[in-house]
């Protein structure tokens, strides 16, 4: 089986697939913790596996999209104690099939590279991705598979941390979509703003994105269909119910990604060792 892992500035999300045919197994959301050791990790995931009755040695491979320097080697760790598996990290020179057309293709996370990939896998393109999570990402996929460009905007929940920690008065409420949109207390002003107010921003951008893109070619050189919006991350269901333009929730959207990366790195790994084979006997 392979083990995905997409850690986040805020959450990790992981996903168990199954080989031949390729399917999600389960899957689970745990914070992001930066202090954890080697072994804490161990003992969370092994807990996790523990739940589902899996047996870690099941596991034959794993492969990794962190957007957290600091636990890519605490994490490698734990695949190699816990997993007895080397993990793969998604980082600059891996296989992804797509072209990455921006000025320095290395600072793309790897987050968004995975989303991009399994977004033009799964729906094809032209499509725009836009992940809610500790910030919300906007990333254009064309119809010839290349990423060309994004847009990054604060996370719903960091404005609204901004929004109580700046305002001494105001204090902390949960975030969710009112009962309409001119409120009658406080907690309802605060809630209308943070949430109409986020999609404002959300669909502000997308409209402006959808306008920009208009000419991007097709493969086939005709007339470019309108880009699919697909929304995935931990908040995109609070948000696109009054969204004008997301037609489309994944929330497997990144998981799906690592594992299509994954396979293509080992097919590429497979022939290479043919290859070298082949040289050896000639």
């Amino acid at each position: 089986m392979l083990l995905t892992l997409d850690v986040g500035n805020t959450n990790t999300v992981l996903g168990l697939y199954r080989f031949a045919p390729d399917e999600l197994i389960t899957h689970w959301r745990i914070s992001t913790l930066r202090a954890q050791t080697v072994d804490e990790y161990g003992v969370l995931l092994l807990s996790l596996f523990a739940m589902k009755k899996i047996e870690a040695s099941e596991v034959s491979a794993i492969i990794i999209a962190s957007v957290v320097p600091p636990l890519e080697t605490t994490l490698r760790q734990v695949c190699e104690r816990y997993f007895n598996v080397k993990p793969m990290l998604v980082e600059p020179g891996i296989k992804t099939g797509m072209p990455i057309l921006v000025d320095n293709p290395a600072e793309l996370g790897a987050d968004r590279l995975a989303n991009g990939v399994g977004a033009f896998a799964k729906y094809g393109g032209p499509c725009v991705v836009v992940d809610f999570g500790t910030a919300t990402t906007f990333d254009v996929i064309t119809a010839k598979g290349e990423y060309v460009g994004g847009v990054i905007a604060p996370g719903l929940a960091i404005s609204a941390e901004a929004l109580f920690s700046r305002a001494a008065r105001l204090s902390r409420v949960d975030v969710k979509k009112p009962a309409k949109v001119v409120g009658t207390n406080t907690i309802a002003h605060m809630q209308s703003g943070l949430y109409y107010g986020y999609i404002g921003l959300v669909d502000g951008i997308l409209e402006r994105i959808l306008n920009e893109t208009k000419g991007l070619e097709p493969a086939s050189g005709e007339a470019p269909p309108a880009p699919k919006v697909i929304a995935t991350g931990g908040l995109a269901r609070l948000i696109v119910d009054d969204s004008r333009f997301i037609k489309i929730i994944d929330d497997m959207l990144t998981l799906d990604g690592l594992r299509l990366i994954y396979e293509r790195n080992r097919v590429a790994k497979v022939k290479h060792s043919h290859g070298e084979a082949a040289g050896k006997h000639a």
